[in-house]
Parts: structure tokens; C-alpha cells; sequence
């Protein structure tokens, strides 16, 4: 599935893509264990990894297309009246993805773990108050 979606010369990246996709999902899974700390849960780790891909991509790009990648800002058929804003809208949002990538799986880490926290402590108040009713303590 993966040779029939990615080009050829494209292939060659698929180790470090892999290799980012496994760092995040084992960090993940040791969460999963009792007493254990996700490393995803903590910011500056999650904007490293997206700065670092994200000046790595770039870098690339820049040392294979030249600055021609600077295209990307210009959509074709702008009007050039108009293009010192879209380069500069285009441009912030470019570089916004890499905030915006490390927030949202911080942010879900962390919100996984502080519902977890809500819940395990409504049951321990479930079964303080009312200690006939451990079984329904349970299905939080």
C-alpha cells in the first residue's frame, strides 16, 4: 500500500516518516502503563520533534528544488496587486503548523491524562461515599 501511494524518488523518506511515527506511538503506549510518564504529554517535546521535521523538510526542499520552493506562497493566477498579503498570509500559516501540530498532541495527551485523573478520583468518592457501590465505581 505504501509503494503504490508514494512516488519513487519519494521512497526514500519513508524511513525517517516511519521512524517519527514509532517515536510517538511507543512514547504513547508507555503512558498506557500504571505510574509511567508520557513524554508526549510535555510540550517542548512535541515542538521539537514537529521543528525538527519541519526544518529538515524544508532544508531538504530548499537543497533539492533551490528557491523555487518559495512558490509555495505565490498561488498561480494571483493578482499582483494582492501578493504582498497572500506571501505573507501563506507564510504564517506555513510556519503556524508546526505550533499547530505540537499543541494538538499535547493538548491530547494531556487531556487524556487529566480525564483519566477525573475519573479515577469520581470513583474513589463513588466508593468513600456510599461503600455499596463498588461495582458501579468500577465502569468509570
Amino acid at each position: 500500500m505504501v509503494s503504490e501511494n508514494l512516488y519513487i524518488g519519494k521512497q526514500q523518506y519513508f524511513t525517517a516518516l516511519f521512524y517519527l511515527f514509532f517515536t510517538v506511538f511507543l512514547a504513547n503506549m508507555l503512558g498506557m502503563l500504571p505510574f509511567s510518564f508520557t513524554i508526549t504529554s510535555s510540550f517542548v517535546v512535541t515542538f521539537f520533534l514537529a521543528l525538527t521535521y519541519f526544518l529538515g523538510l524544508n532544508l531538504i526542499a530548499i537543497i533539492r528544488y533551490g528557491w523555487e520552493v518559495l512558490n509555495l506562497f505565490l498561488p498561480a493566477g494571483a493578482p499582483l496587486v494582492i501578493a504582498p498579503f497572500l506571501i505573507f498570509i501563506e507564510a504564517v500559516s506555513y510556519v503556524a503548523r508546526v505550533l499547530s501540530l505540537s499543541i494538538r498532541l499535547f493538548a491530547n495527551m494531556l487531556s487524556g491524562h487529566a480525564l483519566l485523573k477525573i475519573l479515577i478520583g469520581f470513583s474513589i468518592a463513588l466508593i468513600a461515599a456510599y461503600p455499596v457501590m463498588p461495582i458501579l465505581a468500577a465502569l468509570p
